[in-house]
This record gives structure tokens, C-alpha cells and sequence, in this order.
């Protein structure tokens, strides 16, 4: 049987997931319905779906069905989702586009969009627990899934990336500050669904650590992409403007070290990603180290 390519891999997962997100407020929920559909919009809007694909890659590398995974997967989406509607809001990046269209709060206004994302994050949680009642993950792991996510999205983690972000916009003076930012605001989160992955199939220590380099090195090189894209990408690509940091005074990767170390760094971090795999044993990290490559060369 021919395996699938990369693409058609996130595609499919894309796909997977958008179903179980349709259903992921229970129908018998009285849920304010502004809320409910200021919640979906976002949710629904689509996007590289990269932290779910993470979830699955992890549990499939270790030969476990990805079905017991998803509830995981929908809640890293969720939190994900949340961060993005907060950051798009006027007190933080004031953007008008995400994802190609209106962000949240200039569909439903800023406290609904305030909400919409406290709402996303608090049923993070409750899907994760899902995974236990669904499909028989054991307790323990669960409980090691949400301590992880408590820290990996909070104030030690996206949270404390965000801030420092927020910080960073008044002037920042080093290198260390801006691999902090990235490290946090973009990376933990990768880190936390690769792991999360991990220990639904019963990963042992040393594959958890192996995974959570990957995770932190590939972080590292999908934001300094994303430094790189802002300013060669294409807008219509890439579902919002470019030069957005320009405009908004941020020092990148590309400020740094210019364009050429920076095209390099994201190079020898994937590298240095699956190089983490192989010495961890993961017993099939081949997806997952398509999906490094994959993320190195995208235009969006």
C-alpha cells in the first residue's frame, strides 16, 4: 500500500479533526448561542491544524491507532484557538484578518471574543478527560497530560511567551530575549503535543525527553520561518499581511542575523529535531520527520 505524502497526511488529519471539532460541545449543552458560534468561528476557520497533526504523528510513531488520540489533539486546537482570538484583540496585536478572514472580535465585538477564547481554554481540559471515557486511556496518563498542558500554555509557558512578546515591542537588546519569545509563545505548545502523543502510547522517559527536544527545535525553526515569511511570503498565501512585524517596529530572526543565518538556522534546527528522534528510539519517527522537512519549506 502506497503511503500517503506529507500533504495529503496533514490534509487527512485536517479533515479528521474538523469533524470532531463540529461535535466537540455536547448537543445537550445550554450554551449562550453568541458564544457557541463565536467559539466555532474560530475553531472552524481552518488553519495548518500543525498541533493536532503533532498529537497523532507521536501516537502513530509509536504504532498506537490515533483514533484514542483525538479528543488530545482537539484540545491542543482549542487552546491554540484561544491564544490566537486574545492575540488578535486591540490590547495585544490588533489585527483585523486571521486565517484569510475577520478576526473574532471584529465579528462579535471584544468581550464576546474575550469569552469565546476563556471558553476554548476551560473545555481544553474537558476534552482531554474525553480521551479517557471514550477510548480507555489510563488515568495516570491523563493526568500527566493536563498537568502538562497546565504549564506548557500558562504563565511558564504561551502565556510567559506572550507577555514577554508584549515586553520585548519597547526594545528588546538581545538574541536571548527574542529564542525566549519563540521558544514559549510558539514552541511549548508543540513541545506539549508531541509528548501529549507520546504518552498516550505509553512512551517511556527517554522517548518523552527525545520528543520534547523535537518539539522545542522544531518550535524554534516553524517561528523563525515565520520571522522569514513576514517578509518574502506571499499575502494570499498566507491568509494575512506581510511585513506586519516591520509595521509594528518587532525585531526577528532576519533583524538579528539577517535572512541568509536565518533560512540556515531553521535548516540546523529540523536537523537537530530528527536528530533527537533517532537517538530517543522512537521505534517510527519517519512521519515525523516529514513533517519537520515539511514545515522547513513552507511558504505559509
Amino acid at each position: 500500500m502506497t503511503r500517503p505524502s506529507v500533504e495529503l497526511y496533514i490534509q487527512n488529519i485536517a479533515d479528521i479533526l474538523m469533524n470532531e471539532l463540529e461535535h466537540v460541545i455536547p448537543a445537550n449543552w445550554d450554551v449562550p448561542t453568541h458564544l457557541k458560534e463565536s467559539m466555532m468561528y474560530s475553531l472552524m476557520a481552518g488553519g495548518k491544524r500543525l498541533r493536532p497533526v503533532l498529537v497523532l504523528a507521536a501516537t502513530e510513531a509509536f504504532g498506537v491507532d490515533r483514533k484514542a488520540a483525538l479528543p488530545v489533539a482537539a484540545a491542543v486546537e482549542m487552546v491554540h484557538t484561544y491564544s490566537l482570538i486574545h492575540d488578535d484583540l486591540p490590547a495585544m496585536d490588533n489585527d483585523d484578518y486571521r486565517r484569510g478572514r475577520l478576526t473574532n472580535h471584529k465579528v462579535y465585538g471584544e468581550a464576546m471574543a474575550i469569552l469565546a477564547g476563556d471558553a476554548l481554554l476551560t473545555h481544553a481540559f474537558y476534552s482531554i478527560i474525553q480521551s479517557g471515557r471514550k477510548y480507555g486511556i489510563p488515568a495516570d496518563r491523563l493526568l500527566d497530560i493536563v498537568e502538562d498542558l497546565s504549564e506548557y500554555a500558562g504563565a511558564r509557558g504561551m502565556v510567559g511567551g506572550q507577555v514577554a512578546d508584549m515586553e520585548g515591542e519597547q526594545g528588546m537588546t538581545s538574541m536571548s530575549q527574542l529564542e525566549y519569545i519563540h521558544l514559549h509563545k510558539t514552541g511549548d505548545l508543540m513541545i506539549f503535543s508531541l509528548v501529549a502523543g507520546g504518552r498516550i502510547a505509553g512512551a517511556n522517559e527517554e522517548q518523552l525527553q527525545a520528543l520534547r527536544i523535537f518539539g522545542r527545535d522544531l518550535g524554534l525553526a516553524f517561528q523563525i520561518q515565520d520571522d522569514i515569511l513576514d517578509l518574502i511570503g506571499d499575502e494570499q498565501k498566507l491568509g494575512k499581511k506581510t511585513q506586519s512585524d516591520v509595521a509594528q517596529q518587532k525585531v526577528t530572526y532576519p533583524y538579528f542575523i539577517g535572512m541568509e543565518e536565518s533560512v540556515a538556522e531553521v535548516k540546523r534546527l529540523t536537523q537537530s529535531a530528527k536528530d533527537a528522534l533517532i537517538q530517543g528510539e522512537i521505534p517510527d519517527p519517519a512521519r515525523l520527520f516529514e513533517i519537520a522537512d515539511y514545515l522547513m519549506k513552507r511558504d505559509h
